[in-house]
């Protein structure tokens, strides 16, 4: 597809968007049409003001000249305001509408796709480059409307005068097309590097602000600011590339526009155009035409807004094609019983040719816990993300009493799942609203404490300067690890799911905290099936059965006895405890 027809159908797409607001476009049209009505108007005003009052001392047009000049002006300033206001206002409900929409995909797009994908780049989409939607619907559009009906108001004027003089400054249109035509493609070009650089400015700064305690503890300054530094200068280039290519397609524009003027001068002053021409008409004629000069430039550097805009709708409209999470399930239980079985599944990740499970068969009674050990990489938390169809099997069924997977709304299904991850998401709120989180907003406040108290919660949010109500900073960052880690566990028993998922869930508790914990999570675990990812020998030893898995396969199964007993892969693992971070033991 060539660039102008694919700005052809990004402005097609984007004008869905400014359809509903119709009369308020109309509106600014109107007040454009107005200003340029009086820019055309005013230059006509020169040959009345020379020929008639200054020339011939008409006492007519002497009287009526000064009110006309000031009825010029009101109306000016009553089109600019109309118009300037109405795009402005156009602007922003485009801007919110799809800024409204891209966030409504990213709650849509299936897990792999932020996977896959640097969490900086769906910031600047979101942010930066739906604002460059809005300044080339407001700025750049707004220019290239207003300008061009100035240009064609001058052009009128002069055609009244001299259409033999208008037609000679006609002979550079093609050329200043040409310009602008290549300049545009440019624009374009640059506008896109110029977006995957502030999305890698805001991918670089996110990482140290959300790093900054790991780059100072190792040292790391001298390093992120030489690799700032580099994407920072990256697109100080591509922003002066803009420049200079604007300046120079000014400049030409200007040239030409010049050389216009000049075959003008030479054509007004040959002995037969002289004398059709009086004084006062050859001022509004040259009036009008050095008054189209300031527009063309207009006209060319708004093509940098505009192709910036489209660039930028073009990226913005990829978030919106992507298809969402795929959700054709219409089976919608309020409560299974948690009966889990893992059919033959297999699972490899995008572009990796390895598998991260390979033949996986589990079956999982209703109320059983199960313990999910290995080392890292060995497929555990890739076989609980299955489960809540975070990931989709390559092979294999998955069913929950006995029904698959695919066949349960996204809804239904997830609301049968409580997680608690080793990577706590706590949400920049009160202790309140992170508890009760999403659905859970319906629980009453007792509720919410009571929850709080069976994960031991509550005895550090009380001493909180507003208890509940406390605003916990973004991710938490006012509370410790373990703080953290039981405000997601009393999330996930205020949630009261059949099937619990524990990833990890007491990493972050020291001794005493996890004993608390411990009783809580116990509690929690009856009557209900748990998963358990953990390394803590304590939960481990609670599990009705453990699954040892190794290289995305389940290698051995039993009790905690039976496995040492065994002298397998399990028992290697408790016995040695060579690597807590890669045995999953202490």
């Amino acid at each position: 597809m060539n660039a102008g027809a694919g700005a052809t159908r990004l402005f097609r797409r984007l004008v869905p968007y400014a359809r509903p607001h119709w009369p308020v476009a109309v509106a600014a049209l109107f007040g454009m049409v107005l200003e340029a009505s009086v820019a055309a108007g005013f230059t006509a005003l020169m040959q009345p003001l020379l020929d008639d009052a200054l020339g011939a001392r008409s006492a007519s047009v002497i009287a009526w000249l000064p009110f006309a000049i000031i009825a010029l002006f009101v109306a000016r300033g009553l089109g600019v305001f109309v118009g300037d206001y109405g795009m402005a206002w156009i602007s922003r409900r485009i801007i919110a509408d799809l800024r409204a929409r891209v966030f409504g995909r990213y709650l849509e797009l299936p897990s792999r796709y932020f996977a896959e994908r640097a969490s900086g780049d769906a910031l600047a989409r979101l942010s930066f480059q739906v604002e460059q939607i809005g300044q080339a619907s407001t700025e750049g559009l707004k220019i290239w409307i207003l300008d061009s009906l100035i240009i064609i108001g001058l052009l009128g004027v002069m055609t009244f005068y001299s259409p033999q003089l208008t037609l000679s400054v006609l002979l550079a249109g093609p050329l200043i097309a040409l310009v602008v035509r290549l300049v545009s493609k440019r624009y374009r070009a640059i506008s896109r590097r110029i977006q995957n650089s502030v999305a890698d400015v805001t991918q670089i700064g996110q990482d140290v602000i959300l790093g900054e305690r790991e780059i100072k503890i190792y040292g790391g300054q001298h390093d992120e600011a030489e690799r700032f530094s580099k994407v920072n200068e990256h697109n100080r280039r591509q922003h002066l590339k803009v420049s200079a290519t604007n300046a120079m397609s000014s400049a030409l524009v200007q040239i030409l526009a010049a050389s216009s003027l000049a075959l003008v001068v030479y054509v007004a002053t040959r002995p037969g155009e002289l004398e059709r021409l009086t004084p006062g008409a050859f001022t509004a004629f040259m009036t009008a035409m050095l008054a189209i000069l300031p527009s063309l430039k207009r006209l060319t550097s708004a093509q940098a807004l505009i192709q910036r805009g489209l660039a930028a709708a073009e990226s913005v409209f990829e978030i919106l094609d992507e298809p969402a999470e795929a959700d054709q399930g219409t089976f919608s239980p309020e409560r299974v019983r948690g009966e889990v079985r893992f059919e033959g599944i297999s699972l490899r990740y995008p572009g990796r040719d390895d598998y991260a499970l390979r033949g996986i068969d589990l079956h999982i009674a209703a109320g059983e816990t199960v313990a999910l050990v290995g080392r890292s990489g060995s497929g555990k938390s890739s076989l609980v993300a299955l489960l809540a169809r975070f990931l989709n099997p390559e092979q294999g069924r998955i069913s929950i009493d006995g029904v698959a997977l695919d066949q349960y709304r996204l809804l239904a299904l997830r609301r049968q799942l409580a997680l608690v991850s080793q990577q706590i998401v706590l949400f920049n709120d009160s202790v309140a609203r992170n508890i009760a989180y999403g659905d859970l907003r319906r629980h009453s406040q007792p509720a919410i404490e009571s929850a709080a108290r069976a994960a031991h919660a509550w005895e550090f949010i009380e001493t909180l300067p507003q208890g509940l109500e406390t605003p916990i900073g973004e991710r938490g960052a006012a509370l410790s690890g373990g703080q953290r880690q039981r405000l997601a566990i009393a999330r996930a028993l205020l949630k009261d799911a059949p099937i619990l998922i524990l990833d990890e869930a007491t990493s972050a508790l020291d001794n005493a905290s996890e004993r608390l914990v411990q009783q809580a999570l116990r509690t929690a675990m009856s009557g209900r099936t748990t998963i358990v990812i953990a390394h803590r020998l304590s939960t481990v030893e609670q599990a009705d059965r453990i699954v040892v898995m190794d290289e995305g396969r389940i290698v051995e199964q039993g009790s905690h006895q039976a496995l040492l007993a065994r002298g397998g892969i399990y028992a290697q693992l408790y016995r040695t405890r060579e690597d807590a971070v890669d045995a999953d033991f202490p």
